[in-house]
C-alpha cells in the first residue's frame, strides 16, 4: 500500500514537471533553471503534503521525514542540473550536438549569427560550417567556420546525415530564392530555419506582438502599461499626502523665514519639461531676489551665486525649497519619483541638454519625479559639463526601465542621506 503511495506521487511529480516545463526543450540550454525547479518541486510537494494532511495518508511519515525529504530531494536536482550541464560543456567541446547546424548564405547576418552562436550557443545546435554558390568568389573561412560547399554539396551532407538544421541568412530581398530553398529543403530530413536580415535582427529581443494574426516586433513600449499608471497614481497620492502632513512645520516655517528674510513672494513658479515635453507650471519656495530671478535657468547656479538670499542658500542645500513640488504631485503634473524636471532654457556646458545627448527626451516618457534614480546616485545639484547631464540621462532611462513600486520606495527612502551627502548644491 505505502509503495502504491509513493508511485502514485512520483507519477504525480512527473506530471507537474512536465506542466511546468522542466522536461521543455530548455533543459538542454546552458541556464541553470534552479528557479524552475524549486517551483515545481515545491508545488509537487505540495500535492503529498495534501495527501499527508487532508486524506490521511503515508501515516508511515512524520513531519521531520517530510521536511527531509522536500529539502533532500531539491538538493538532488540542483546537482542533477549541475551534473547535466558539465556533460553537456564536455560534449561540446568534444564536437557532438544534437543538432548539427549550417548556415546558408555568406552575408552580414550570416556573421552576426555565428559570432553571436558561437559565443552563447548550447548543446541543442553546434555550428559546423557555411554553404554558398559562390564558392570561388568567397573567403574559404568565415567567424572560424569552414565553407562547406555549394547548395549541390549541403544535400549530400542532409542525405548522410551529418546536418540535421539549416539556418537560411539570405537577404530578405531575395524573395525567390528563399522560397526555392525552402521548398527544395522542405523534401529532406531536415531543420529549417529562416533568420531575419540585420535590419530584423536588431529588434530581435524585442517583444513580438500578434497584431491582427500578423507578428510584429514591438520595439518600443508604453513606461509604464496596463495597472501600473493607476498604481503608480495611488502611491503618489498616498506617498505626497503623508508627506505634506508630516512636513508642514517646515514648510510653513520656511514660508515665515523667506518672508522675512526678503521681499518678494514665498513660492517660484517655473516652467519646465514635463510629461510626453509638455510643459508644466512647477512650484518651489522662492530662493533668490524677486528682481534677479531666472525664470528659464539660462544661467545655472553657481557657489557663492549674488542672486541666492540668505535663506535660499539654506534651502536649495537641504531640498527644502523642492516640498512645494508635492502640490505638483497632487495636481498629477509631478510624480513623487521619477526623472527631475528641466527649466526649458537649461544647458550644460553651454549645450541645450536635449542637444547635448540625443535621449535625452525619452525621460519625458514618464511623470517628472521630486526625486529620483540619478538625485541618489549623486548626479543633483549644477549640471556644468556634459558628463554630468550624460550620467542623468542614464540614470533615469534605466529608472524608467526597471520602474517598480518597491523601487520607488528605495529611492524615497536613500533620497535624505543623499541630499546630506550632495556638495554641489548650490
Amino acid at each position: 500500500h505505502f509503495l502504491g503511495l509513493l508511485l502514485f506521487f512520483a507519477v504525480m511529480t512527473i506530471i507537474m514537471f512536465q506542466a511546468m516545463g522542466i522536461y521543455s526543450e530548455e533543459l538542454f540550454s546552458n541556464r541553470l533553471r534552479l528557479r524552475t525547479k524549486v517551483v515545481a518541486w515545491t508545488a509537487a510537494f505540495c500535492i503529498l503534503l495534501f495527501m499527508y494532511q487532508i486524506l490521511q495518508m503515508f501515516p508511515q511519515l512524520n513531519p521531520h521525514n517530510l521536511a527531509a525529504w522536500y529539502f533532500a530531494s531539491l538538493g538532488l536536482l540542483c546537482v542533477e542540473r549541475l551534473v547535466m550541464l558539465r556533460l553537456y560543456r564536455n560534449l561540446m567541446r568534444n564536437g557532438k550536438y544534437l543538432q548539427r547546424t549550417v548556415i546558408l548564405g555568406f552575408t552580414d547576418t550570416a556573421v552576426h549569427v555565428a559570432d553571436h552562436l558561437q559565443r552563447n550557443g548550447d548543446i541543442r545546435s553546434g555550428l559546423i560550417g557555411f554553404i554558398d554558390d559562390r564558392t570561388e568568389r568567397i573567403p574559404k573561412e568565415l567567424s572560424n567556420l569552414p565553407l562547406l560547399g555549394n547548395t549541390r554539396d549541403l544535400e549530400k551532407l542532409i542525405r548522410s546525415e551529418e546536418v540535421n538544421q539549416v539556418m537560411i541568412c539570405l537577404p530578405w530581398a531575395a524573395e525567390q530564392r528563399i522560397h526555392g530553398l525552402v521548398n527544395r529543403l522542405r523534401q529532406m530530413s531536415v531543420n529549417v530555419m529562416l533568420v531575419p536580415d540585420m535590419a530584423a535582427l536588431r529588434y530581435g529581443h524585442s517583444r513580438i506582438t500578434d497584431v491582427g494574426g500578423i507578428l510584429m516586433f514591438n520595439t518600443s513600449q508604453l513606461p509604464l502599461r496596463g495597472w501600473s499608471p493607476f498604481i503608480k497614481r495611488c502611491e503618489d497620492l498616498l506617498l505626497a499626502s503623508l508627506a505634506l502632513i508630516t512636513l508642514s512645520p517646515v514648510m510653513l516655517a520656511t514660508a515665515i523665514a523667506i518672508k522675512l528674510d526678503s521681499k518678494g513672494p514665498v513660492l517660484f513658479r517655473q516652467n519646465r519639461y514635463g510629461y510626453n515635453d509638455n510643459e508644466i507650471r512647477v512650484f518651489k519656495f522662492r530662493s533668490m531676489f524677486t528682481d534677479q530671478s531666472d525664470f528659464t535657468a539660462e544661467q545655472q547656479t553657481t557657489r557663492k551665486d549674488p542672486r541666492i538670499t540668505r535663506v535660499g542658500r539654506i534651502i536649495r542645500k537641504t531640498s527644502i525649497d523642492e516640498l512645494p513640488q508635492l502640490f505638483n504631485v497632487l495636481l498629477g503634473n509631478m510624480s513623487m519619483v521619477g526623472p527631475r524636471p528641466h527649466a526649458t532654457a537649461t544647458k550644460a556646458a553651454g549645450i541645450p541638454f536635449e542637444v547635448a545627448v540625443s535621449e535625452y527626451s525619452s525621460r519625458h516618457r514618464v511623470k517628472p519625479g521630486i526625486t529620483g534614480w540619478a538625485q541618489i546616485n549623486g548626479y543633483r545639484g549644477e549640471t556644468d559639463t556634459l558628463f554630468k547631464i550624460q550620467k542623468r540621462v542614464e540614470y533615469d532611462l534605466e529608472y524608467i526601465s526597471k520602474w517598480s513600486v518597491w523601487f520607488d520606495l528605495y529611492i524615497v527612502f536613500m533620497t535624505v542621506p543623499a541630499v546630506l551627502s550632495t556638495k554641489e548644491v548650490y
